[in-house]
């Protein structure tokens, strides 16, 4: 609905440049008002959808292998994400944790149903939330370490491909409300998606989360 809604405030502001240039060109008061109005009770409409839709929106938070979509702007919502497997170690080949590594399985899929067309997620950012807010950033140096290293997220996959990844984070304080959040998107793209009505990233939409339920805890991986 936000993709329509937003094509519609666009096709909108098309016509309403055009009924306001004529009104303007042939010194049509009437015509000139009529277009502002029409133009300000679709803004006010707009924008009462935005940030009604994003208050009442609900926080979400998967388990393993429950998949997250991502759908952005565009029109298609085959691109998905998943956390197949969580494990914890205190060092990493000859990299130690200042508290514990959280090594995550991530797996990327797309479910196209044509199978020449090739997808990939859009400059994919993730980072574990505490309890308290904070966010936690990879810890590239970590995962160098780990035969996935070369993987990358963003790769272009078809509907029989997936990608499979583990990415790592030093958890100073570790606790059962380790969450794992995972963004795709740059530059204009966020931009568009904080007005974009019940999208994600709009403004004040709550967020899905994957919870970090561990398997096994090792002393370290080599």
């Amino acid at each position: 609905m936000g993709v329509v809604l937003m094509l519609m405030t666009i096709g909108g502001l098309i016509v309403a440049s055009i009924l306001l240039a004529i009104s303007l060109f042939t010194a049509n008061p009437w015509l000139t008002k009529f277009t502002l109005g029409g133009v300000a009770v679709w803004f006010v409409f707009y924008v009462v959808m935005l940030f009604g839709f994003s208050l009442f929106s609900t926080e979400k938070t998967l388990a393993l292998n429950q998949a997250k979509e991502y759908c952005g702007f565009y029109l298609d919502c085959h691109m998905h994400t998943t956390v197949t497997g969580v494990r914890t170690a205190k060092t990493i080949g000859s990299v130690s944790a200042n508290g514990m590594f959280y090594i995550i399985n991530v797996k990327v899929f797309s479910d196209a149903r044509n199978e020449s067309v090739a997808l990939h997620l859009t400059e994919p950012k993730a980072g574990v939330v505490l309890a308290n807010g904070k966010k936690i950033e990879r810890d590239e140096a970590a995962e160098a370490k780990l035969p996935t290293s070369s993987v990358r997220l963003d790769r272009e996959i078809r509907n029989n491909e997936t990608i499979e990844k583990e990415i790592v984070f030093d958890v100073s304080d570790p606790s059962p409300g380790l969450r794992l959040l995972i963004t795709e998107g740059y530059g204009i793209d966020k931009y568009i998606e904080a007005i974009l009505v019940d999208d994600e990233d709009s403004i004040l939409h709550k967020r899905t989360y994957f919870k970090l339920q561990e398997q096994n805890e090792t002393a370290g991986v080599k």
